[in-house]
């Protein structure tokens, strides 16, 4: 049986600390322990959930403070209560996606953890409203449903959905862009929008193509490369060269959207940090009947000259109370890249607001 809990002390149950007694693992302030024991019915499920030598286990016990004993197709977690019941619906949560033949990284590991905290929570709050059992999701036909691994990302699904025109910004791994094109592609298959249109400023300084090698597609490619990829995680690939062959699809420098109408299309700007003002204004007032826009970027990683807005930030300051438009924030801690991406961004983030701090105070940087 799937998740089950066995009830009595002598068969792996939950069992509980006596109050007063010092707990076992000696974590300081901890006055009462749970065990509970899970036993899972497919074995080669189990497996899969467990991870490549307990691999995922091991990370919920990082990330929980927990411990996590595998023996076969039963584990038994120890912690205190709330850790331990955390982990319960973790488990249970992702061996439902792992029978369903969805693939399990650790990522999804620390996206289950997330929206099992939001589970558990009694009192609703912005990040965890009542009646939502669990985070949204996007679906396309390659990769299937697809969901957020934490508030931030339920948001942006969210704002997707809801709105014509949505911001997004912040580090990178945060899926920003990973997000937008599997949404784009979604609606393309649903039958809502007729063209798939993504973009980025194809250099930092002025777009200037020239002087390297071969034709336009291959002097704009590597820098659009990244667009390439996300579209072929969601995408078979002989769908997105018939995309590109009909028009269906394009992908091109911000640029070539000059003088343009785009009508009936989703259409995303990609690393807007850095356009300029007039860039992006251009950009902006392409929207035609029956499109969508999202625009994504990374504000602190503006590769404009000195002196030179971003087009990002102008935009996002001169736009905040326009109807119609959704904004979404990410943070540090919203990194779902490998865990030490997060902790670089988190110490790049650290160093900056040091450097601020003594430069404010007249000290050298």
């Amino acid at each position: 049986m799937k998740g089950e809990r066995h009830l009595g002390s002598s068969d792996g149950v939950v069992t509980r600390g006596q109050r007063g007694k010092p707990p076992p693992t000696g974590h300081p302030g901890v006055d009462e322990l749970a065990e509970i024991t899970l036993t899972f019915e497919d074995n080669g499920a189990a497996s899969l959930l467990f991870g490549h030598y307990d691999q995922n286990l091991a990370h919920l016990e990082r990330r929980l403070g927990i411990t996590a004993n595998a023996n076969g197709n039963r584990v038994v977690l120890k912690g205190s209560p709330v850790a331990s019941e955390q982990a319960r619906r973790v488990l249970e949560g992702l061996y439902d996606r792992v029978r369903d033949g969805a693939p399990l990284t650790l990522g999804d590991v620390d996206g289950a953890i997330q929206e099992s905290a939001l589970q558990g929570t009694l009192f609703p709050t912005a990040e965890a409203p009542s009646g939502r059992a669990s985070f949204d999701q996007i679906a396309t036909r390659k990769r299937g449903p697809v969901r957020a691994r934490n508030a931030a990302q339920d948001a942006y699904i969210k704002a997707l959905r809801e709105h014509v025109l949505v911001f997004a910004e912040g580090p990178a791994g945060t899926g920003k862009t990973w997000l937008a094109v599997g949404h784009a592609v979604a609606l393309l298959e649903q039958g809502q929008a007729e063209r798939l249109i993504l973009s980025r400023p194809a250099v930092e300084a002025g777009e200037r193509l020239g002087f390297l090698p071969g034709d336009m597609r291959e002097k704009v490619d590597p820098y659009l490369r990244p667009i390439y990829d996300a579209l072929y995680d969601f995408m078979e690939a002989r769908h997105v060269e018939r995309g590109l062959a009909t028009g269906m699809i394009e992908i091109a420098p911000l640029a070539f959207m000059r003088g343009r109408t785009l009508t009936n299309s989703v259409v995303l700007l990609d690393e807007a940090q850095n356009t300029t003002t007039m860039q992006m204004k251009m950009f902006l007032t392409r929207l035609g009947e029956g499109s969508r826009m999202i625009v994504t970027g990374d504000p602190t990683q503006i590769d404009l000259p000195a002196g030179q807005t971003s087009g990002l930030i102008e935009a996002v300051r001169i736009l905040r109370d326009v109807e119609g438009i959704g904004r979404i924030v990410f943070k540090e801690a919203d990194v779902v890249r490998h865990d030490l991406v997060r902790r670089i961004v988190t110490a790049y983030d650290r160093d900056g607001k040091g450097m601020g701090a003594r430069r404010a105070d007249g000290r050298a940087p």
